[in-house]
C-alpha cells in the first residue's frame, strides 16, 4: 500500500458508536497514528524536494515544508499524549476523570484544523500548476489523502469516543 495515495477503508460512525472505547482506541491507533507518522515522514521529504527543485516556480508551496514539519512535531505531541495518558484512563475505566485530559485533546483538534488549513493557503487548494513533475503531484495527492485521514481522525475522537464522555 502507497501510505501517500491508498488509505485503509475506514468502517462508518455508526459502527464505532456501538464500539467499545477498547475497539475504538485499538482503530484509532492503528489506523491513524501509526498511518499519520509515515504520510507525515513521506510528505516531508516530497515537500522538501518539490520545494528545493522548483524554488522559483510561482506557484511552488513555499514554506510548505517548515509547515509539514510543525505540524508532524504538534501531532506526534499529541497523539503521545493520548497513548500515555488520555488512552490508558480510558482502558483503565477512569473515564469520569478524564474531562480534563479530554478538553485540551479538543483544543489541539482545533490547532490540526487551523494547520490544515493552512496547507489549503499555501498549496492554492492543492491546485497542481500545469507540466509540474511527478513528485510534486504525488506530494499533493499524499497531502489530500492525509488531510482527509486527519479529519476522519479528529472526528471519530471528538463525535463518538470523546462525545461518551463528555455527555456523561
Amino acid at each position: 500500500m502507497d501510505l501517500l495515495t491508498d488509505s485503509p477503508v475506514d468502517n462508518d460512525g455508526e459502527h464505532w458508536q456501538q464500539a467499545s472505547d477498547s475497539e475504538l482506541v485499538d482503530h484509532l491507533l492503528q489506523r491513524y497514528h501509526q498511518v499519520h507518522r509515515r504520510q507525515l515522514g513521506d510528505l516531508l521529504y516530497l515537500a522538501q524536494k518539490v520545494e528545493h527543485t522548483h524554488h522559483d516556480h510561482p506557484d511552488c508551496p513555499q514554506g510548505l515544508t517548515e509547515h509539514l514539519r510543525n505540524m508532524a512535531r504538534e501531532l506526534e505531541q499529541h497523539m503521545q499524549k493520548e497513548e500515555m495518558i488520555l488512552f490508558p484512563m480510558l482502558a483503565r475505566g477512569q473515564g469520569a476523570m478524564a474531562g480534563g485530559p479530554i478538553q485540551v485533546m479538543l483544543g489541539e483538534h482545533d490547532d490540526h484544523a487551523a494547520a490544515i488549513a493552512h496547507i489549503d493557503v499555501l498549496t492554492n487548494g492543492l491546485s497542481l500548476p500545469d507540466g509540474v513533475c511527478n513528485s510534486w503531484r504525488g506530494l499533493y495527492t499524499g497531502l489530500q489523502t492525509f488531510v482527509s485521514d486527519l479529519q476522519k481522525h479528529i472526528q471519530l475522537e471528538n463525535d463518538i469516543l470523546f462525545a461518551r464522555y463528555l455527555s456523561a
